[in-house]
């Protein structure tokens, strides 16, 4: 665990009144680096507020689009380190990467939501950390 991977599932700790968590996988994700990128915390949540649910249409995870706001706000302007990044997590979901296919693949085995998604935060905060440690940027 690192302070990044714990702030993130600190923060998908907490619930707004819906029930809902209050952070969604993009927020989680990019908001986590936004600090140490020099970034207004609130201005990267108001960034990845319509990121949630794959852009909210099942596309691409927030997880996975957070991790690759947050490479940018590090200054992280390397196409082979953002296509390294999208790789691994191909790598570990079965060439998955959008909300709506990993989402009924992880129903499929019986997972719950939450956890799921909680998992792949989890998975693209350390991916982000360790590209962002390569780099010298942490």
């Amino acid at each position: 665990m690192s302070k990044y991977t714990d702030l993130a599932m600190e923060r998908r700790s907490r619930f707004a009144p819906g029930g809902m968590p209050a952070y969604n996988c993009a927020q989680t994700v990019v908001s986590v680096f936004a600090q140490d990128a020099g970034y207004d915390e609130e201005a990267a949540l108001k960034a990845a507020a319509y990121f949630r649910g794959g852009m909210q249409m099942g596309s691409v995870c927030g997880a996975v689009t957070g991790g690759l706001m947050a490479l940018g706000l590090a200054g992280v302007d390397d196409a082979a380190a953002g296509n390294a990044f999208i790789r691994r997590v191909r790598e570990n979901h079965e060439g998955m990467i959008n909300c709506k296919d990993l989402l009924a693949a992880s129903a499929a085995r019986g997972e719950a939501k939450k956890a799921h998604c909680d998992a792949l935060i989890y998975e693209c905060v350390g991916y982000v950390e360790e590209i962002l440690r390569t780099k010298g940027v942490l």
